[in-house]
């Protein structure tokens, strides 16, 4: 009953994701846009970024980028300063250990010195083409957006691990876009999300979600959602698509998935919840099933064996369009080991990230 009902609910997301056409635009937008960044401790990559940011192919007098310093305790800042003569804007952080929620209180201090109509949010470590920003505004034109996600991508792996992340990753934005082209969303990544400057201030800001340390996208995406749901729209263009790096090792990956599941305590929406509950039971059943095989009932195997197969087969069905739009579709060789490891990682994921603290840029937060 679980293998049926999670193949269902990957059936409607595989529709969502097809409910969302390809999008290009030749049009150059006249909308002002600021680009945000949080960052700490990022002097390996902030210059990378920078210059991604600097090279779009947008009116450079409608374009502005500001940086805000998360207390970093390396040369970030002092990398930043050197592009000031570029227009790049830096606002440090003076705030100390008061708070929980360090990113989500950046971006509100970058939004309010913003004079952009359009916020986009990124990471320090991340690259874009060249016409990234001119895509997503030509989006926000067209459709009369108040809040887009865009995609975002693993690239440059230099290990299998971390090529079994993207795969992984790719998942979980083909889920996010998916729900958006059902008229549910229900995520989002900050590395690559745009809004309406007006609409935060309308929505509160981070209000009532600022005491979580996450959730600067997820909770966000969900309050516009209550209200404008049908003003969401996710840019599926590979011209809008931001590469970011998987984590080199099993501990830095754990700790940002805790990071990430740590939202889920702060979903109001009941059919996100539903959702996230039902592919949690489904997984946690299919390991019961399979220590009841190994050590009760081996007769069972027949079970077992059908529940995995269903959830391969589904799982294929749902990403192969996902993969093909990423232009990654030699991931694929990866899905039958992902798709038993991945049933242990979603139940310790669900638990873990919603008991204890984690670890983010050296800082132990709840």
């Amino acid at each position: 009953m679980g293998a049926l009902l999670y193949v269902l609910i990957l059936v409607y997301l595989r529709k969502g994701w097809g409910a969302i056409p390809l999008f290009s635009s030749p049009q150059t937008s006249s909308k002002h846009v600021s680009i945000l960044i949080a960052a700490r401790n990022e002097e390996d990559n902030i210059a990378r970024t920078i210059e991604a940011v600097l090279q779009q192919n947008y009116p450079a007098a409608q374009l502005e980028l500001i940086i805000v310093d998360d207390h970093s305790t390396d040369k970030t800042a002092d990398i930043v300063r050197t592009y000031a003569d570029r227009g790049v804007k830096l606002l440090q952080l003076q705030v100390g250990d008061k708070l929980n929620s360090y990113k989500k209180y950046a971006i509100t201090k970058a939004i309010e010195m913003a004079s952009g109509e359009i916020i986009v949010t990124t990471d320090a470590d991340c690259r874009m083409g060249p016409d990234w920003i001119r895509t997503i505004m030509a989006y926000f034109d067209k459709h009369d957006s108040y809040l887009v996600s865009s995609p975002v991508a693993y690239s440059e792996e230099k290990s299998r691990f971390e090529e079994l992340q993207t795969l992984e990753f790719l998942y979980l934005i083909g889920l996010g876009a998916a729900g958006i082209g059902n008229g549910n969303p229900t995520t989002c990544n900050g590395a690559n999300l745009a809004y309406r400057r007006d609409v935060f201030f309308e929505m509160g800001g981070f209000k009532g979600i600022d005491n979580l340390a996450s959730g600067d996208d997820e909770l966000f995406l969900h309050k516009v959602a209550e209200k404008y749901a049908d003003k969401i729209g996710f840019c599926k263009s590979r011209d809008a698509i931001v590469y970011t790096d998987a984590k080199p090792d099993l501990a830095s990956f754990i700790s940002q998935r805790k990071r990430w599941a740590s939202k889920s305590t702060k979903y109001k929406d009941k059919k996100v919840i539903f959702l996230g509950v039902c592919i949690w039971l489904f997984n946690l059943a299919l390991i019961c099933s399979l220590i009841g095989f190994v050590v009760l009932l081996p007769s069972l195997n027949w079970w077992l064996l059908t529940a995995f197969a269903l959830k391969l087969i589904i799982e294929f069905i749902f990403l192969l369009p996902v993969l093909s739009f990423a232009k990654r579709l030699e991931l694929l060789k990866y899905l039958p080991f992902l798709t038993v490891i991945h049933t242990f990682y979603m139940v310790y994921i669900g638990i873990a990230g919603n008991i204890g603290k984690y670890d983010w840029k050296g800082r132990q937060v709840n």
